[in-house]
């Protein structure tokens, strides 16, 4: 997925650099101009022999360049492990997996849930198989994608995570109260990791900046890609990189964590709810 974006973006470098429209470039490929605009946020695949034209159209020689170009479509057609249950997510959805896995820094705010990198097993089956109708493997099989997922959070190049959960979120029973008391204490133990910051917006707070609901803002390490925020819907997902945009959500999620307590009096909130429950 990242490789798929810096190829996109180096491409849409080009071309504007040429000022060659986005027909013109769809034309020289045989292809629309939508489909150009796909492969230069990285939203598809891209086949060797159009990257070779587009770099000529583009007035690109030097075969050194060129070879390192290709060599990226090698990279970015290869498929992630997370395509394997393809058939169980949302269209939207694969691509956010590739960008979580590829980030450095994951910052979030989750009203609904505990975000998916923090559920226990029982949780994420008891809030899949309430919004999910399907077959009981089915069902299996996206909780195992889930579980999955939260590796980059213990890998050797862990990711950073920095979340804000509404206490709504914990309010909110999904499963048993066994269930919630685990997933409680397991937000706990988590929460000690040095690469989490886990924060909780209690109700007595009131009004915050989180009222426009949940997001996840995802940052990579590579200098060539922005900061992606992803807002996921009922049908869809929107995945905004203009600067204006993540701005916004930065500030945002700023003045939650300036307003919500630290992690500490959070895990004291923690073990409140735990002993309610």
């Amino acid at each position: 997925m990242v490789r798929r974006i810096l190829l996109g973006s180096h491409l849409r470098r080009l071309r504007e650099t040429r000022g060659i429209t986005r027909e013109a470039a769809g034309y020289s490929i045989r292809a629309s101009e939508s489909k150009i605009s796909r492969m230069e946020l990285g939203r598809v695949s891209f086949k060797t022999r159009d990257v070779e034209d587009l770099l000529t159209l583009y007035g690109i020689t030097d075969e050194a360049e060129r070879t390192s170009l290709l060599s990226l479509v090698k990279e970015a057609n290869v498929a992630g492990w997370w395509h394997s249950y393809s058939d169980v997510l949302p269209s939207w959805f694969p691509t956010y997996v590739g960008l979580e896995g590829a980030a450095h820094l994951i910052r979030s705010y989750e009203v609904q849930f505990v975000h998916g990198l923090l559920q226990t097993e029982a949780y994420a089956h008891a809030v899949v198989s309430r919004g999910m109708k399907g077959a009981a493997a089915d069902i299996d099989r996206r909780v195992a994608l889930r579980l999955e997922r939260q590796k980059c959070l213990v890998s050797e190049n862990a990711t950073e995570f920095h979340v804000v959960l509404d206490e709504a979120a914990l309010r909110r029973p999904y499963g048993d109260r066994a269930v919630m008391r685990g997933q409680l204490q397991h937000l706990i133990d988590v929460s000690e990791r040095p690469n989490v910051r886990l924060q909780i917006m209690p109700f007595s707070f009131g009004g915050h900046s989180g009222e426009s609901g949940s997001f996840t803002i995802l940052s990579f390490s590579e200098s060539d890609l922005s900061d992606v925020v992803y807002l996921e819907q009922l049908t869809s997902a929107l995945y905004l990189d203009k600067r204006e945009d993540v701005s916004q959500y930065e500030a945002a999620l700023k003045q939650l964590q300036q307003d919500s307590p630290g992690s500490a009096e959070s895990r004291d909130l923690l073990r409140g709810l735990l002993q309610l429950s």
